[in-house]
């Protein structure tokens, strides 16, 4: 299972996400991507961050929480 977060710099709501990762002992196989290091990610996520993304290509937009990120992770 691997996980991508995608957030931005100063983005307090992403920084709220990562600390539910950490909490459901989910940051060590969460990559946390910079919406701006990619034209692609800032058009796709620029209004939607934080997104939490499966390597499966299924999504978990914010408002989530730490019960969120578990269920999401048991429907793969």
């Amino acid at each position: 299972m691997n996980l991508t977060l995608f957030s931005t710099d100063g983005c307090h709501l992403c920084e709220q996400a990562w600390d539910l990762l950490v909490q459901t002992n989910l940051s060590n196989v969460t990559v946390l991507e910079d919406i701006i290091n990619d034209e692609r990610w800032l058009a796709d996520y620029g209004v939607r961050i934080p997104v939490l993304k499966h390597s499966s290509g299924r999504e978990l937009d914010w408002p989530f929480t730490a019960a969120d990120i578990i269920a999401f992770n048991r429907e793969i």
